[in-house]
């Protein structure tokens, strides 16, 4: 089994240590890494990241709702073979025209060795999990109408996040190496906003990440802001060309940060802020 680069991070995507550790004891274990952390904390981005970093193909596998851990096999499309067969087309004598390759089957037949993302597992049934766990074992399943068994060729990486909407099985979680993604601290935030604005404004960085934290910080939040939404937010300042004097404004009508639309994401917190407000001023 050939042993791929380990992973240090990207240039576009800054790695703490211990998720390093936790991706290269993943690798060499070849167990899937289950990541968990709060939305915007970059799960998903990192396995975009691992496969640019190890030079893999990506084979993302979405999950919802309604997903079923066979469509990760395979699906036959029954109907379809039965439409065809009463109008009298040649393919119905070939069952696997009506066979659709699910991811599982694409990762366990690369022909090198991809990184397979199975994203936000806990949004499916319960079920969906411990119905995986046979064939991420074994590494292979068969096709009951053609008679065939799908074999990994080597043991893809697997990446699976989980949002923590549902607690998973304990079974499944065993085979896993688990890593919980913290939020950024401020010095790890610098180095994320400094890859995607290199040419910030140190000032605009530390008045924006100042009130970004005091945000988060605000008790009964109901959706606390995320990395992805600080970048946006610091987007629109820079191309909204925003004064640094707005930002250091310390007039208690300002309690609600300019262009918050990017850091508030419902209207329960943005009330909450111009009740803040309204009692700051009531208080001066």
């Amino acid at each position: 089994m050939s042993e791929p680069t380990r992973f240090e991070g990207t240039s576009s995507y800054i790695a703490t240590d211990d998720l390093k550790v936790a991706v290269n004891a993943a690798v060499t274990l070849r167990r899937p890494l289950l990541v968990k952390g709060e939305p915007g904390t970059g799960k998903t981005v990192l396995a975009h990241e691992i496969a640019k970093a190890i030079d893999a193909p990506l084979i993302e596998w979405n999950v919802k709702s309604t997903t079923k851990a066979q469509q990760g096999l395979y699906e036959y499309d029954a109907v379809a073979r039965l439409r065809d067969g009463q109008l009298g087309d040649e393919r119905v004598h070939d069952i696997s025209n009506y066979i659709k390759k699910g991811k599982l089957w694409e990762a366990f037949t690369s022909e090198q060795l991809p990184v397979l993302l199975i994203d936000e597992i806990d949004k499916a049934d319960i079920e969906f999990p411990n119905d995986l766990l046979q064939e991420l074992d074994r590494m292979s399943f068969d096709v009951y109408e053609t008679h065939e068994r799908i074999e990994a060729k080597e043991r893809p990486i697997v990446v699976i996040t989980s949002n923590n909407e549902k607690e998973l099985p304990d079974a499944f979680l065993r085979r896993c190496f688990f890593h919980y993604i913290k939020f950024p601290d401020r010095d790890t935030m610098r180095d994320i906003i400094e890859v995607h604005f290199p040419d910030i404004q140190k000032n605009l960085v530390t008045k924006a990440m100042e009130i970004f934290y005091e945000l988060r910080d605000v008790p009964g939040l109901k959706k606390k802001p995320s990395t992805s939404e600080l970048l946006d937010w610091l987007k629109l300042l820079l191309n909204e060309d925003m004064p640094l004097e707005v930002l250091q404004d310390s007039n208690p009508n300002s309690a609600i940060p300019p262009l918050h639309g990017a850091l508030l994401k419902n209207e329960q917190d943005v009330m909450m802020f111009e009740r803040l407000a309204f009692m700051a001023r009531r208080q001066t």
